[in-house]
């Protein structure tokens, strides 16, 4: 192959072409070589891991930018003269309504400095809920606990309520339950105190509580308020909704389905809902 020899139509040099070639798969691998000492150089810092994740695709990104330039220049290109024309264009593009890409780009950095969110929280986001998988230069992404995952665009994130579920170390259960009308009030919380004592989920500091919240039309509403770990949350609402209904039932406090009385000609005929 003659290497001096140029290509047909398009002017370019064998070597040219050949060394731009050399250039870009070296620059590609060189770019994740850095990348990854550069993430875990951050990682002495104690710097928050979405934010070294954040700042690593930034790098990654500009460093691809100046391994295309050279590659166009190993081929001849004037690259002060491809700037000029990448700029213009990304000038004209967002003079065109592109401004969206630029919001999300900015607020992502926010999200990466402020850090409403981090990596594996779990969070809710415009009724969305699931884990934070990443916060990218565009978009956030969950993961919903049906194993699907969401990709939400970062304006939209960083201008909603955020709710953080694993921000705290501990979390409140809330448990609702009702009890008959002809049922003993007083007894229903002393059972629902006593069995929260007793349950290895519970924590003692704060103290659970039981509160009374409904006259509803089939019973009286009470809600249960144990304290636990955050990661106990799911396993515990599973562990004490199941509980509290045994409990009840051991103590002969009942727990009314709903029903319904109707008067038809001064019969009165009970309907189940």
């Amino acid at each position: 192959m003659d290497l001096e020899g140029t290509l047909p139509y398009v002017n370019i040099r064998v070597f040219d072409l050949l060394l731009a070639l050399i250039v870009l798969a070296v620059g590609f691998f060189l770019v994740k070589f850095i990348v990854y000492f550069f993430k875990k150089s951050m990682k002495k810092s104690k710097l928050p891991s979405l934010v070294i994740e954040f700042l690593g695709r930034f790098l990654s990104i500009l460093l691809y930018i100046v391994i295309i330039l050279l590659a166009a220049s190993a081929l001849g290109v004037h690259v002060g003269s491809v700037v000029i024309a990448v700029s213009a264009i990304i000038g004209l593009v967002l003079g065109f309504g592109l401004q969206d890409t630029m919001n999300n780009l900015l607020s992502g950095v926010w999200i990466a400095a402020l850090r409403p969110l981090d990596k594996g929280e779990r969070v809710e986001i415009q009724d969305h809920e699931g884990v934070v998988t990443s916060v990218g230069l565009m978009a956030t992404e969950l993961l919903k606990p049906d194993n699907t995952r969401i990709t939400i665009p970062n304006k939209l994130v960083w201008n909603q309520p955020i709710v953080n579920f694993s921000r705290m170390d501990e979390r409140r259960v809330d448990i609702d339950v009702g009890i008959s009308y002809d049922g003993d009030v007083d007894k229903a919380v002393k059972v629902a105190m006593k069995f929260m004592r007793s349950q290895r989920y519970v924590l003692d500091d704060p103290e659970p509580q039981v509160s009374v919240t409904e006259l509803g039309d089939s019973s009286v509403d009470l809600v249960l308020k144990p304290w636990v770990k955050t990661e106990n949350y799911w396993p515990a609402k599973f562990h004490l909704t199941k509980g509290i209904f045994k409990a009840y039932n051991e103590a002969d406090i009942e727990i009314p389905y709903p029903q319904r009385d109707l008067h038809i000609d001064g019969k009165l005929i009970s309907e189940e809902e």
